[in-house]
């Protein structure tokens, strides 16, 4: 009986794979552009000045460090690292030596066996990383929510290889590291306030304890060092991004406060120990644009999560995240990286940006004896970006949604050319669609792609504007037993639905462009190369804004990408 059950068995499984039906076949793609034109961006840029943001685009959390030079003939070195939440590779670093011009060194997270994403909402995952040097290393800190907690890597060369995680155990959110000159070193965060007992909604603490670099664990005792923010008598909220500073014998604490939306700001505190007591600045915050109409034409809002810096010039500097709205308060961009000059009063408190002033898009640059060349990828202006896929590696501004258990691209099958496997994972799903995109940088922007039309039944495959899984447009093209058929797939909540759709000739080849005017985007196909033909004009851009998707609690931005899909 058991050898025949046995037989029976193997002899299903060998027809069960006889008449499985075969993979459909890769989708290829021969180019995609990308070209934004903001009006922001619009007016010249005067001769030894730069613009703001200095990352466009879903760039949030910004954090950096200055590596001295050995030599005094040469330059100082700046790395700088962002949030990614649930897209991998994941936290981007970036290297400058005059803050301007960044050139993209990789990712941090590159492999995905260094962390697991599986089943991450798009907002969860890598929040606020923060980047160190010391003594040769590179170290790394950062939280994976719903994924494992706070964790460190290091690597002598910021290009990488980074070390596989080194999990810390602790409470809370946004760790931070701090070199003294005494030797030691500490680490601080966002943590639960004192005996986990919150007194309003948003009450967090910073807590403070010692590292030890050598055996890359915390040691001695935790302790709070600022209880629910600047002043805890107006109840402030969510006190986080701490980072500890030192200057002129003074101990100071950079924090955001008032969460990451139009509430955003930062406050500065001081000591003569990193331990405490901190005293803050009667003059907090020291950035916000809270107070400011956020509706006003060319508005930055949300600024906040601010990391100081000594910069080539020799004076201080200031990263920080911020927003640009459009028509009203609605963004598609997400978090932006913006960089200005720090001003030290008299009294010695540092200050961003004075009270009452926007945050400017034209700024003089600080002065470098030798600048960073022209960034080979532009990362803010008015721009076009193509990717021939000639490279033997994709770009790294190509990201997908949580790591792959499967290679589903290639760059050499053809060589020269792109080619997307489709997959049956769904863009609205918490896995691994086959799904490439780069960020939306501009609120006014063209992107097209041209590929092959699919060969088989059932798939699908083109554009995609994406800012979550419930949120987001796909233009595609479709083969059915009637031939082929261009549509739009829309979701602006829990179920997608398809709003047009045209059948079309046949073609070998097809191109799709998708067009953003702000609060409009209008969706085109041409199957000859440059007629292009429209199948949605003066589409509702909302749905893939991040009030859409979320609002203050949505931390990414709107990615556009190529996408390929076994139909449901």
């Amino acid at each position: 009986m058991r050898l025949s059950l046995l037989t029976t068995m193997i002899a299903t499984a060998f027809a069960t794979a006889a008449t499985a039906a075969p993979a459909p076949a890769p989708v290829v793609f021969d180019w995609f552009e990308y070209t934004g034109r903001d009006t922001a961006f619009a007016p010249p840029l005067p001769a030894g000045s730069y613009r703001n943001p200095i990352l466009a685009g879903f760039y949030p959390d910004p954090s950096l460090c200055r590596v001295p030079a050995k030599n005094a003939s040469d330059a100082d070195d700046y790395y700088l690292v962002n949030s990614t939440f649930a897209y991998f590779p994941g936290i981007p670093i970036f290297h400058s030596r005059d803050l301007v011009n960044w050139t993209q060194l990789g990712h941090v997270i590159e492999r995905p066996t260094q962390l697991k994403y599986d089943g991450l909402g798009v907002t969860r995952g890598l929040f606020a990383p923060t980047i160190n040097y010391h003594d040769g290393t590179f170290y790394v800190l950062c939280t994976m929510v719903d994924g494992g907690g706070n964790f460190l890597v290091t690597a002598t060369n910021p290009a990488g290889p980074w070390s596989d995680p080194v999990w810390l155990g602790f409470d809370g959110i946004d760790p931070s590291l701090f070199f003294d000159d005494d030797g030691r070193a500490w680490l601080v965060n966002n943590g639960n306030p004192p005996d986990n007992h919150p007194l309003y909604s948003g009450h967090r603490a910073i807590w403070i304890q010692e590292f030890d670099p050598a055996a890359k664990k915390l040691t001695g005792p935790r302790s709070i060092i600022v209880n629910g923010g600047a002043d805890l008598s107006k109840k402030p909220v969510w006190i986080e991004g701490p980072h500890l500073l030192k200057r002129a014998g003074w101990y100071y604490l950079c924090c955001a406060e008032g969460g990451t939306s139009i509430q955003h700001s930062q406050v500065i505190l001081r000591s003569k120990s990193p331990t405490g007591p901190f005293v803050p600045w009667e003059k907090n915050p020291i950035l916000t644009q809270r107070e400011l109409d956020g509706t006003a034409p060319l508005a930055v809002t949300c600024t906040g999560h601010a990391d100081l810096v000594v910069g080539p010039d020799g004076n201080w500097w200031s990263v920080f995240l911020g927003c640009r709205p459009f028509a009203g308060e609605y963004w598609t961009t997400g978090r932006e990286t913006f960089l200005l000059p720090v001003t030290w009063t008299d009294d010695g408190w540092p200050q961003i940006l004075p009270a009452g002033e926007r945050v400017p898009y034209i700024v003089k640059a600080p002065l470098a004896s030798r600048p960073s060349p022209l960034a080979p990828v532009p990362l803010t202006g008015n721009f076009t970006w193509r990717d021939d896929f000639t490279a033997k590696t994709l770009s790294p501004l190509w990201i997908m949604l949580r790591t792959s258990k499967e290679t589903w691209w290639s760059l050499e099958n053809p060589a020269g050319h792109l080619s997307l496997s489709p997959r049956a994972e769904p863009l609205g799903g918490k896995a691994n669609p086959t799904f490439l995109a780069r960020r939306l940088q501009h609120s006014r922007f063209d992107a097209a792609t041209s590929f092959a039309v699919p060969s088989d039944p059932g798939v699908s495959a083109g554009l995609v504007a994406f800012q979550n899984e419930t949120h987001y447009y796909y233009l595609g093209v479709r083969r059915t037993a009637d031939g082929l058929s261009i549509f739009l797939e829309c979701a602006n909540g829990k179920t997608p639905g398809q709003i047009a759709i045209a059948k079309i000739p046949d073609a070998a080849n097809l191109q799709l462009r998708i067009t953003g005017e702000e609060t409009k985007l209008s969706f085109a196909y041409a199957t000859t190369p440059g007629s292009w033909q429209t199948l949605a004009a003066d589409a509702d851009t909302t749905p893939i804004t991040v009030q859409a998707a979320g609002g203050g609690l949505h931390f990414t931005g709107a990615v556009i990408g190529l996408h390929a899909r076994i139909e449901p």
